[in-house]
């Protein structure tokens, strides 16, 4: 029978993990970055004339997709995208979804570096999606 040392390493069985996981969850959902965001989410969503505004820069840029991949779109062209974009980009509701979206991130950003400190192991790096 095998002998391992685990130098000072401390395992938890896998419901304390999935439960800690769990109580880290509703915690995160509870915070007023996380609120702000779905109610952020919510306005874009039913937000009609920012829905429009997206569908049609959506379907300029596809249409020119192929252009674009060759950069041979013309000036007009492209500046008939920019402006589509623009008046996406410009809409009250998408401000806001991006702004609460960032916000999220921060408090995202700053638990998983809280996390990697006291685990002494990088977060996000381990949790991360990797090329392979």
């Amino acid at each position: 029978m095998n002998d391992f040392a685990l130098n000072e390493l401390e395992l938890a069985p896998p419901e304390v993990v999935n439960q800690s996981a769990r109580d880290f969850a509703v915690a995160l959902v509870e915070t007023p970055q996380f609120k702000t965001f779905e109610a952020a989410t919510d306005r874009l969503n039913n937000d009609l004339i920012a829905q429009r505004a997206m569908e049609a820069y959506q379907t300029k840029q596809e249409s020119l997709q192929t252009m674009l991949m060759l950069n041979a779109v013309s000036a007009e062209e492209r500046a008939d995208l920019e402006q589509l974009r623009m008046a996406f980009m410009n809409q009250p509701s998408v401000v806001m979804y991006f702004q609460a979206q960032a916000d999220l991130m921060a408090i995202c950003q700053a638990s998983a570096d809280w996390l990697s400190e006291a685990i002494g192991l990088n977060f996000a790096a381990a949790c991360g999606s990797g090329c392979c």
